[in-house]
């Protein structure tokens, strides 16, 4: 009788098949992620892959809140979005060029996975905090309504952008995010 093989020790093993999972998705959809084309691409046992997330939409929800990094940060490093002098729409407007000019890829995986929580329900709670998140970061700059209404219409225009595969215009997008911005004592 063959003695038992000792378990493999792998703490990054978990990050992996999110990673995996996030590659799965941005090639073939998320109608082409399962277990086990996630553990294909992980290279680990299909048994991995349900040890650490059970069903497809606990897998999912791990990739959309990684994914939604994406857009925070972009936001995060445009440091005149912390500057009370700066112009609030002009940096906003600069940071939706930057984050649509990158990899395209990329982009779409955030929202396919963002927009996947209209069928999922168990995703919609991490798609919430992502517009939480990114209107914690422009209140500080102007009323908590104002910046939901913001982060409204940055999400519309970059929407847009996307699905009508349409060059993003960042004038366009300044001027409509100033008309949503008060003038004067209301801005922080």
């Amino acid at each position: 009788m063959a003695a038992p093989r000792a378990r493999r020790y792998d703490p990054e093993r978990r990050q992996r098949i999110i990673d995996a999972a996030i590659r799965v998705v941005g090639r073939s959809g998320i109608a082409g992620l399962s277990h086990r084309s996630v553990a294909a691409e992980a290279d680990v046992p299909l048994g991995s892959t349900t040890y650490h997330f059970a069903t497809l939409d606990e897998l999912l929800v791990a990739a959309l809140r990684q994914a939604n990094e994406g857009f925070a940060e972009v936001v995060a490093a445009h440091a005149g979005l912390r500057d009370p002098g700066s112009d609030l729409a002009a940096e906003l407007a600069a940071a939706m060029g930057a984050w649509l000019g990158g990899e395209r890829t990329g982009v779409e995986l955030e929202y396919e996975l963002y927009l996947a929580a209209l069928r999922r329900p168990a995703l919609r709670p991490v798609a919430a905090e992502w517009c939480q998140g990114v209107t914690g970061l422009l209140s500080h700059r102007t009323d908590p309504v104002t910046a939901r209404a913001l982060v409204a219409l940055m999400d519309g225009i970059c929407l847009q952008v996307l699905l009508t595969d349409t060059p993003y215009d960042e004038g366009y997008a300044r001027e409509m995010l100033r008309r949503i911005i008060p003038a004067g004592p209301a801005m922080r």
